[in-house]
């Protein structure tokens, strides 16, 4: 056997599947059969599972590894590992493994290349066609010219009914007809098409259109049933209206099937797939709205309508239809004008009613589109102040304001914007709190931008807050103050920026900025705020302090070991007791799920243990660690493969 393969390990063999694929794999060792070795010292062999694989492993000099099989699995599967284990297992007895027979179908499988095999596969392919059959096989792939073309392939169909007299075909026609439902309907509306008398036509698809948009539309993934509606041939026959010039019918329709349609996603359980049918439909819709009768301001504000009303993105791949070119400025001024009514008309929306408020701000969006294409800019601002407090669209105003230059008029309605939405808007108030901030840099204002990154620090603390307020704060010289204000709160909950700073002896050397903003009421925190001064701690590498604050929340804490980990992995180099109490805490807690995966969650723990061991020169402490978990746990038969794994014994042995 390969010496490679020979001195294997588990843990070479786990960092190369990973310890999931590797227990799948102990449990296909069974599953093994004709197992052999290559020339070259590598195993080969059959393994079934849901049929037979192919598989082929070699460990190289360095350990790496070079696999095939023909399962479907991406990676390193588990039949790789169950060769390898189950060589491994007649190594053990002592039994040698026999050279693979190069004629034999596993060798191929796994070694030729299925390239070149090509020509085989044609002559074999000859050998399908009796004598008497291949007359047959040379009508059905003869080549014969079109019209039109340099010539094409057509089917032996083809050649059958043009050899057929009139009569013979209206006869096989009717019989089809008479047989098969969708033939007679196809040789019906072909007709009424062709003809132009669509009535008939367009009182079927209506009925249809009824009929499947009533249908049930769900999935069960779990075993793979369901029902969709089936929207082909209403997509089919508005692409020949469309087509035959009947645009105006398509619009009608198309309307209908909207209605409906929506309806009957809101009722469906079925991963989008109606929604995906409507949407190829009024795609269709859509281009015939483009070549109605309606006038160009009446299409627009058709198929706006549409974007208004739509509550499940159908409509989302026909914006391009709205932008096209064909519609100019006065197009879009017309339409702005009957944007501009509907929205006067509409009823102001109470403050707790965010469906109207929605409506109105999608509304007002569109009249702000129609303004801008019909060159009426000037006309968005004043339309935007006036909807502000109706809709709460200050970010946008705001944002329309600086890109127009108006800084002074962008930071007023910041102001009056957060005012409004403070208590009943928070994350609006944020976003403008954040557009003040960037302003006040825009302007090289550090004192402002630094007040404004103290209230994040302070309404949400964290190291990656702290860290912005360091920073902003050390460009003002003053980061030492700022500091020790920043952390006493941690220390009190009491706020530098809301209190009167000299009454308790600090020093708080920011201004006040624009806007307070108040914190977030609906989540509770308790001072100290250990979680946040232990990272903190951390971040500032003052492992004493970190040592410290973890043991007072060891002593305040009700379950778990709030920050262990982090504390664990910070102070290895100088507190490696604390350490590995902490990790051999944290590696019981683990074993005691008696779970395969809380085991291998708890190696990790042990595995971290090692390093450190390793460093300070503790290794038979480890290893009296590894026996005591044997012995306590010796029942645990899933748990002592993974110790296996953690002490690099070779397989083998």
């Amino acid at each position: 056997m390969n010496e490679s393969l020979h001195s294997l390990t588990w843990t070479d063999l786990r960092q190369w599947v990973g310890s999931t694929i590797m227990g799948r794999g102990k449990t296909y060792i069974k599953n093994v059969t004709d197992l052999a070795m290559t020339e070259s010292g590598g195993l080969i062999a059959w393994v079934s599972g849901s049929e037979d694989y192919a598989t082929h492993v070699e460990v190289g000099v360095g350990g790496e590894f070079d696999w095939f099989c023909s399962c479907p699995y991406w990676g390193p599967c588990k039949h790789a590992v169950a060769v390898v284990l189950a060589a491994l297992e007649q190594e053990k007895a002592g039994r040698k493994l026999p050279l693979v027979d190069k004629q034999g179908d596993l060798y191929r499988t796994v070694f030729d290349d299925s390239d070149d095999n090509d020509d085989e596969d044609d002559d074999e392919d000859d050998e399908f066609w009796e004598e008497d059959d291949r007359d047959d096989r040379e009508i059905m792939t003869a080549r014969v010219a079109s019209p039109g073309s340099g010539g094409g392939k057509i089917t032996v169909l083809a050649g059958i009914l043009g050899e057929k007299s009139k009569e013979e075909l209206i006869v096989l026609l009717t019989d089809l007809a008479a047989r098969h439902p969708e033939v007679k309907r196809k040789i019906l509306e072909d007709e009424q098409l062709r003809s132009g008398r669509i009535d008939k036509l367009a009182i079927a698809l209506r009925k249809e259109i009824i009929a499947v948009t009533d249908e049930p539309a769900w999935t069960n993934r779990w075993n793979d049933e369901g029902s969709r509606p089936d929207y082909s041939h209403i997509k089919e026959r508005f692409a020949d209206l469309l087509k035959e010039g009947h645009a105006d019918i398509v619009v009608e329709l198309g309307r209908e099937l909207w209605q409906k349609g929506n309806e009957q996603v809101e009722q469906s359980h079925d991963d989008g797939e109606v929604v995906y049918e409507l949407r190829d439909c009024m795609e269709i819709v859509f281009q015939a709205v483009m070549a109605s009768s309606l006038s160009r301001p009446e299409q627009l504000l058709w198929m706006i309508d549409i974007f208004f009303e739509d509550q499940y993105a159908i409509s989302d791949s026909c914006e391009q239809f709205i932008r096209k070119k064909t519609y100019g400025k006065k197009d879009w001024s017309e339409v702005a004008g009957s944007l501009q009514d509907k929205i006067n008309a509409m009823p102001v929306p109470k403050p707790d009613n965010f469906s109207s408020t929605y409506q109105r701000k999608r509304l007002m969006n569109w009249l702000i589109e129609a303004f801008e294409r019909s060159g009426q800019q000037k006309k968005v601002i004043p339309l935007l102040e006036s909807e502000a407090d109706l809709t709460q669209c200050y970010e946008r105003l705001v944002d329309t304001f600086l890109q127009s230059g108006s800084s002074d008029k962008a930071r007023e309605w910041c102001v009056k914007g957060f005012q409004k939405t403070v208590d009943n808007a928070p994350g609006i108030a944020a976003s403008l709190q954040k557009k003040l901030r960037e302003l006040a840099s825009h302007e090289s204002k550090i004192d402002l931008v630094a007040a404004y990154r103290a209230q994040d620090f302070f309404n949400h603390p964290s190291p990656a807050n702290y860290l912005e307020l360091e920073q902003a704060a050390e460009k003002m010289n003053c980061w030492p103050a700022v500091r020790t204000a920043a952390l006493s709160f941690l220390e009190s909950g009491l706020r530098p920026d809301m209190i009167d700073a000299a009454s308790v002896g600090q020093s708080w050397p920011l201004p006040c900025p624009e806007v307070a903003a108040r914190s977030d009421k609906r989540f509770h925190r308790d001072f100290p705020d250990l979680n946040n001064l232990i990272e903190i701690a951390i971040l500032e590498k003052r492992f004493d302090d970190v040592v410290q604050l973890y043991q007072t929340q060891q002593k305040a804490i009700r379950w778990g070991l709030g920050k262990g980990g982090e504390v664990a992995a910070a102070v290895a180099g100088t507190y490696p007791d604390v350490s590995l109490a902490i990790w051999q805490k944290l590696a019981e807690g683990q074993i005691n799920l008696v779970k395969p995966k809380a085991y291998e969650v708890a190696a990790g723990y042990l595995r971290k243990m090692h390093k450190v061991y390793q460093a300070t020169n503790r290794l038979e402490q480890w290893r009296t660690l590894i026996q005591t978990l044997r012995v306590e746990h010796k029942a645990k038969r899933r748990l002592l493969e993974v110790l296996d794994l953690l002490e690099n014994k070779r397989i083998i042995d």
